[in-house]
């Protein structure tokens, strides 16, 4: 008989009804089943989740600040050497060597961004880790507030301008020294000390020469014959000495370029008026190049591309202003040409070139040069700044064949001499600006500047046909300043092995 009575053994073997085996899993050889298992999602699916999870989730909480030494990324200082012995004790005195060096790059012409990177890298070779930068046109703050101890907050403001490449080169040798670790905060200071004592590294008569130079080149690179390049290297040195004197006198800024390009206008009509065979014009143009404010107008876009609004504001305001003086001055001279009763010109007929072309790419070479010297860049500098300049000449000329047109043209052609400009300029131990501003001076729109402020002043069917050429004008300075940051810009990821650490890498290799 069959026993009914049912055996605790086989109550024990029964499965629950909601963990019965299922065929698959009944064991072929001994015909029971096989222990129960937790079901995993299959591996193949999980680069797909950790793809989708990076995706989707930040890798860091959105409200977690950036280390501030993450600023000096794509900076020439990036990766510093940083002192890991604690905060530097006299914690002011570094404060202060970093103001006095902030204030010694901002009165050579750099750039806000190259400053607070200068600071940046400056502060946390020397110890101080807690600092924050603020710079307003003007003004440099520095704030250092270590943990659990009373914070400190410098400021320094800078209220006057130089021209001084080789200052602000040898200030980027001197960064780029501390943030190498080869150089301790009070060597720094002497050192910053007898840069800003040490003469500059040409005489004034040199720029003068220069500076007229440079005026008869330009006129003879946009078609201007010999005796034109004549009047315009009398009228630049002309203009170069009177507006020294008035420095000397006090006089602001606005009314010495008001004053310069009064000159030159009038000085080139009148040789019109004697019968010279020149192009009152071309001289002109020649004439307010060096007063346009070139250097000034680059680093304003820069410092407004770069997240400076309110110091790029005040480049701006100060750059237009400088282009409202020579706007003024030619308005000026034009109306006292008039006065005398001089005869009008025709200034509708375009130029033709006078040399050849490899003869202007030599006089391009020469008037980049010019640049460099007028600006006081270093020796070493005055060469390949004029390379450079040919390097943008060549661009230009090639845009314009193909037909791009004389106002897109010259913003390429700064796009290359600023991508050109930093590769240059960090192999010799300086900044970009320093080789980029001298290299895309003569690509300035003089000319189209003269024709729009004549027929505004003179041409009595001209109201609109004059502010829409000062318009075109001063679109075409700011396509150039915005060129050159782009190939700045553009040069960064293949010059960060030029920065200071990769070459102290290389020289321990």
């Amino acid at each position: 008989m069959e026993d009914k009575t049912p055996s605790r053994a086989r109550k024990g073997k029964r499965p629950a009804p909601d963990k019965m085996a299922s065929p698959q899993d009944a064991n072929p050889v001994t015909g029971g089943t096989r222990p129960l298992q937790t079901v995993s999602a299959p591996r193949s699916n999980y680069p797909a989740r950790q793809m989708l999870r990076k995706l989707v989730q930040g890798e860091s909480p959105p409200t977690a600040p950036m280390s501030l030494v993450d600023r000096l990324a794509g900076s020439p200082y990036a990766n510093p050497t940083i002192q890991v012995g604690g905060v530097d004790a006299n914690a002011r005195k570094t404060l202060d060597f970093a103001l006095n060096l902030a204030e010694s790059m901002f009165r050579y012409g750099a750039g806000a961004l190259e400053v607070e990177t200068s600071i940046i890298a400056v502060t946390a070779s020397l110890g101080l880790r807690n600092v924050e930068v603020d710079i307003t046109n003007q003004s440099v703050v520095i704030n250092y507030a270590p943990r659990d101890r009373t914070p400190i907050t410098v400021m320094r403001v800078v209220r006057s301008w130089t021209n001084n490449y080789a200052g602000l080169s040898l200030v980027h040798q001197l960064v780029t020294e501390i943030i190498d670790g080869d150089m301790g905060r009070g060597e720094a200071a002497n050192r910053l000390s007898e840069i800003t004592t040490r003469p500059k590294p040409y005489a004034k008569w040199m720029v003068t020469a220069a500076v007229g130079i440079f005026g008869a080149v330009i006129v003879a690179i946009i078609g201007g014959g010999m005796t034109a390049s004549a009047v315009a290297f009398g009228s630049t040195i002309l203009v170069s000495l009177m507006t020294r004197q008035l420095g000397k006198w006090r006089v602001p800024e606005f009314f010495t370029t008001a004053a310069g390009s009064a000159i030159v206008t009038f000085i080139a009509l009148v040789c019109w008026w004697a019968n010279m065979p020149i192009s009152p014009g071309l001289v002109i143009a020649g004439g307010i190049l060096l007063l346009l404010p070139s250097g000034r107008l680059v680093s304003a876009v820069q410092d407004a591309i770069n997240g400076y609004p309110v110091t790029a504001a005040g480049r701006l305001l100060s750059a237009f202003l400088t282009f409202g003086a020579v706007v003024a001055g030619i308005s000026v001279g034009l109306v006292a040409g008039v006065l005398l009763g001089l005869p009008r010109l025709d200034v509708t007929t375009d130029s033709s070139p006078v040399y050849n072309f490899w003869l202007v790419t030599l006089l391009v070479l020469v008037a980049g040069s010019m640049i460099a010297l007028i600006e006081q860049s270093k020796v070493s500098l005055l060469l390949p700044t004029g390379l450079v300049a040919v390097l943008g000449y060549f661009v230009f000329t090639l845009a314009m064949t193909v037909g791009i047109g004389s106002r897109l043209a010259p913003a390429i052609a700064a796009v290359v001499i600023g991508f050109a400009a930093r590769i240059v300029a960090l192999r010799l131990q300086s900044p970009q600006l320093v080789v980029a501003v001298p290299a895309v001076l003569y690509l300035l729109p003089g000319l189209l500047i003269f024709r729009a402020m004549y027929v505004f002043t003179i041409e009595s069917t001209g109201s609109l046909n004059g502010p829409l050429g000062i318009f075109n004008a001063l679109t075409v300075i700011l396509a150039i300043a915005g060129g050159v940051v782009l190939g700045d810009n553009l040069a960064n990821p293949i010059t960060r092995g030029l920065g200071a650490n990769e070459r102290r890498r290389g020289r321990r290799r």
